[in-house]
């Protein structure tokens, strides 16, 4: 294993942010992230998970904000509904400048908090 990284989210902070910064929305997820989300009574966990995710794999990489674009990382559900990490862009080659050959990802979110568990292997 090459890194590890741990993210854990406010759901009320971040729904907060959002409403705040309508834009946000376009700056964090890709079309495919907010169109999952957007299918949901409630999108706003949904979008919190991916987000941790997005910090978790950075955690991983040892690297902070501004590394790489959060679009460069993408959570898409398997056929059997697990989650997936597609990783392009700069993200992917500082990933493979560390030797990263793939990725494992945990999500899971209760009424109040988000959390993502990134493996970089």
């Amino acid at each position: 294993m090459i890194g590890v990284g741990l993210d854990v989210v406010d759901i009320e902070r971040f729904r907060e942010v959002l409403a705040r910064r309508p834009a946000m929305h376009q700056r964090l997820f890709t079309d495919g992230e907010r169109a999952l989300a957007a299918g949901r009574t409630d999108p706003v966990p949904a979008l919190a998970v991916r987000f941790a995710a997005k910090e978790a794999v950075m955690k991983a990489l040892g690297v902070g904000l501004g590394a790489f674009s959060f679009q460069e990382v993408e959570v898409v559900r398997q056929a059997s509904g697990a989650p997936e990490l597609r990783v392009t862009g700069a993200a992917a080659a500082l990933a493979a400048e560390q030797g990263v050959t793939g990725w494992q990802v945990s999500l899971s979110h209760s009424e109040a908090t988000a959390a993502a568990v990134v493996n970089a292997l």
